[in-house]
């Protein structure tokens, strides 16, 4: 068949044309595309003229919301000038540099990580993780630990989908066909005390077990064959979980015991998310890699950043005369215009207070979401940091049962709430509903959300009371 010379409309030359990342090909053959066509603020509007409040910026990163000019002008001006420069050898440009000492300087003036050192770049929260997983395993080498190589990571936690960090991720549903994880990769307990709990067990005591069977994988495997442990602040993907009070700070002095790097996975977190600059602040960590990505641009243009510490870089330092050069990086890590762009969009957080108007606008939402769907008897927790909020789904609120596996009810939500004008992700690990608006949106555009949402949780009432019978 010669497409080109076919009329064809756009959904059919979707279903003819296009390979969706993380899309049932059946689902895309059968219904086709929902095709956006423009967007301003937190508002999307899709080919066929419907108005969406878009409650998940995006996949989790359009911080500053849609259609900021100055963003656009920034990317015209560095192509202009520079539009493209690698950064192999010793290779560099003006904005990059400029972007590395801004970075650094947030994580340590905001975060309270003074010890960061450097910082490379990329084009996804997947290269980054990439990137810390293979940094890893360079900085054992280099140490003359060639047993230390193991990275653990959790059920649950989500650090893209590339052959390593698709490893990392905890959510089977990405290793399915793909012969993930790879070896030297272990997963520990998911920390989500209101899914995971024993009966009768408290947020301490749940806390206590969940670093006690890290403990024992570090003893099962032996403390000197364990590099890493990466960890989310907050579970994205995963079901907007947070942690326990005292887990990180627990978690954080048994990695030191054992000489085990901690890699904070700030792709959704960082830059304002949490209502702070970075997760690392909001709960006082002490990484030795942070990876990000997202929120850095807000995702008008593809860059990710890998910094790691002082101490992993006297490492890399000192062994530099007889390593040679780090073999590692991309075409485009350090790309002129990405760094542009992430210069303009840092400005705007900062010159709007984008990050304070999060940790004010979260704590309301969050509060608007539980005094509206407080009495809906299949929704069992509404969770949040910021402007990262999670709505999970029970069968039953008295027991907390979950709804049978494939039922899918938070789908089935999300469903609802798309034809009802408002945007939200149904996540793959847990029946949660995730909630992650612009930092830039406004109050009336929270309340309408909200007040759709609800309106769509009414339209789906029936359908989930057959599913929870099921």
């Amino acid at each position: 068949m010669n497409v080109a010379k076919a009329n064809f409309s756009l959904e059919e030359m979707d279903r003819l044309s296009v390979f969706h990342p993380v899309t049932s090909i059946a689902d895309q053959q059968k219904n086709g595309p929902i095709i956006y066509t423009k967007a301003e603020g937190a508002r999307l509007a899709d080919h066929h003229g419907n108005d969406l409040i878009d409650f998940g910026a995006g996949l989790w990163c359009v911080n500053v919301g849609y259609g900021r000019s100055e963003i656009a002008g920034a990317a015209v001006n560095a192509m202009q000038e520079l539009s493209y420069a690698h950064m192999f050898g010793t290779a560099s440009n003006e904005a990059t540099i400029r972007l590395a000492d801004r970075v650094l300087s947030l994580l340590r003036e905001r975060a309270g990580a003074p010890h960061l050192a450097r910082v490379a770049f990329g084009t996804s929260g997947s290269d980054a993780n990439d990137t810390a997983y293979k940094l890893v395993i360079y900085y054992n080498n280099l140490r003359g630990k060639p047993r230390k190589k193991k990275v653990i990571s959790r059920l649950g936690g989500y650090h893209g989908v590339t052959y390593a960090s698709g490893s990392l991720t905890g959510i089977p549903a990405y290793h399915v066909a793909f012969d993930m994880p790879i070896e030297g990769v272990l997963h520990a307990a998911c920390p989500h005390h209101y899914r995971f709990a024993e009966d009768g067990e408290g947020e301490q005591e749940f806390c206590d077990r969940m670093v006690a069977d890290l403990t024992g994988i570090i003893e099962r495997e032996g403390a000197d064959t364990i590099a890493a442990f990466i960890a989310e602040p907050v579970m994205g993907t995963g079901g907007v979980v947070v942690p326990p009070p005292e887990y990180f700070a627990k978690v954080q002095a048994l990695l030191d015991r054992h000489d085990i790097l901690f890699i904070a996975d700030e792709v959704i977190t960082g830059f304002g998310r949490t209502g702070e600059w970075f997760g690392t602040g909001t709960f006082r960590l002490k990484p030795d890699i942070v990876t990000m990505a997202k929120g850095i641009t807000s995702a008008y243009f593809p860059v990710s950043a890998t910094a790691i510490s002082d101490r992993m870089w006297k490492v890399f330092e000192e062994n530099s005369p007889k390593t040679g050069a780090v073999m590692h990086g991309f075409t485009y890590s350090g790309h002129p215009v990405g760094s542009a762009v992430a210069m303009a969009n840092i400005d705007i957080i900062e010159r709007e207070g984008l990050v304070e108007k999060c940790a004010a606008d979260g704590p309301y939402m969050l509060e608007l979401l539980k005094e509206r769907l407080a009495d809906h008897p299949y929704v069992g927790d509404i969770r949040g940091v910021g402007l990262m909020m999670g709505i999970e789904f029970v069968a039953d609120r008295a027991t907390r049962r979950p709804f049978a596996t494939g039922a899918n009810p938070h789908r089935l939500a999300a469903k609802h709430a798309t034809a009802r004008g408002v945007l939200t992700r149904a996540l793959p690990y847990i029946d949660v509903n995730s909630f992650s608006p612009p930092l830039s949106i406004s109050r009336g555009d929270i309340e309408e959300g909200v007040d759709r949402y609800t309106a769509a949780l009414d339209d789906a009432l029936p359908a989930l009371k057959n599913l929870s019978a099921q």
